[in-house]
């Protein structure tokens, strides 16, 4: 087959402990899955359907690298997430099947212009000028669930400048990793090299240039994210 330009460059994440690394297809994210972050977007947590949004496969950004401050934006925020690799795809997935499709998970910070987001909310408009921008998906080396199983408790934090400013335990999750990836799963056709995010705890906020953030999550290690000079 000819291209009448090269395709563009496969998007990748890295494998905890090898050299492979995994082939990202989409990203999806849940909106709003900690009760205490729901609140302090002035939204009541409910178990309503959750609602989802998307990033580009190539807003995937390793630990280590610097992300500059990004344009059009004067209130950059972090959100510390766990993720989810999808290993096996399918439609239609029952909850009680769905760990069985998950082949690791890895520590994320899904970066966010949050005054284009709020702004687009009011406004009743998608979100992607606020979230699906270039390098807004942080994403850890990838531990497979072979190894380390299938997180549902256990610390979430995320620090900035050695300043801890989210806290927060994987089991106040609202969706648990299986229903979201269920509910996914009956809505879109979920593939190998799917990532999932899971939502942010309560504690988000604005980075400046100069920072550096780092998220952890309990059996998944640490990622560290310096921020550079605006763009």
């Amino acid at each position: 087959m000819n291209y009448v330009f090269p395709p563009a460059p496969q998007a990748s994440v890295a494998v905890e402990g090898s050299e492979d690394r995994i082939p990202v297809r989409r990203i999806f994210c849940v909106g709003r899955n900690y009760a205490a972050h729901a609140r302090e977007m002035g939204k009541d947590p409910n178990r309503d359907a959750p609602f989802f949004f998307t990033k580009p496969a190539d807003a995937v950004v390793a630990s280590g690298e610097t992300v500059a401050y990004p344009p059009e934006t004067g209130n950059f925020h972090y959100e510390a997430e766990l993720v989810v690799v999808i290993g096996s795809g399918g439609r239609d997935i029952a909850e009680a099947d769905s760990l069985n499709h998950v082949w690791g998970y890895a520590v994320g910070n899904d970066l966010t212009r949050r005054d284009l987001q709020l702004e687009a909310r009011e406004k009743g408009r998608p979100w992607d000028w606020g979230k699906a921008f270039d390098r807004s998906a942080v994403i850890g080396p990838v531990h497979p669930a072979a190894r380390v199983g299938h997180p549902d408790k256990g610390s979430i934090r995320l620090s900035v400048n050695g300043e801890v400013k989210q806290d927060a335990d994987l089991n106040e999750l609202i969706w648990s990793v299986p229903e979201i990836i269920s509910i996914l799963s009956h809505s879109i056709a979920l593939a190998p090299g799917d990532l999932i995010m899971t939502g942010t705890p309560a504690g988000v906020g604005p980075l400046v240039p100069g920072d550096t953030c780092v998220v952890s999550i309990e059996g998944l290690g640490r990622i560290e994210t310096p921020i550079g000079e605006r763009t």
